[in-house]
């Protein structure tokens, strides 16, 4: 499976999931949340802890191998914070930095910035959302290839 293939994979998976509002799937640990997309023997799996403070874990498999994943954290950092406008931001994901949102995107009085080195194979990066200038979250993600 080439690069390009799997990006967009993703990106229709993270539509589909957290960014989407798409239902969770069974918990995996104790308080995890878990979200599943499937697409032949394509498949991705988020799965994350917590919620103002939370780690995760974003995974991909092809024929039941590991083929990629990126692990998070983050934490919101002052009010108001909106969940809905993360997942709003999230879901303009580009092929160009499929990690987690665009570079930027504005809406209202908020605006989602995120920022990555690297590329698909080996990335470390952070997003934040400021609401009229002041950060009120922050994330920090890296992840990769695997072999």
């Amino acid at each position: 499976m080439s690069e390009q293939e799997m990006i967009s994979f993703l990106i229709r998976a993270k539509k589909a999931t957290y960014a989407g509002k798409g239902p969770e799937a069974a918990s995996s640990r104790p308080h995890s949340h878990d979200l599943h997309y499937r697409e032949g023997q394509l498949l991705y799996i988020d799965s994350y802890l917590g919620g103002g403070r939370f780690a995760g874990e974003e995974a991909l498999w092809a024929e039941d191998a590991p083929v990629w994943s990126m692990n998070y954290a983050g934490r919101v950092t002052g009010q108001p914070f909106s969940g809905d406008f993360l997942k709003e931001a999230l879901r303009h994901v580009t092929p160009d930095m499929p990690y987690r949102g665009p570079s930027r995107y504005v809406s209202g009085g908020y605006a989602y910035e995120c920022e990555a080195d690297g590329d698909f194979a080996w990335f470390q990066g952070r997003e934040r959302i400021l609401w009229q200038g002041q950060e009120i979250y922050e994330c920090f993600f890296h992840g990769g290839l695997i072999e």
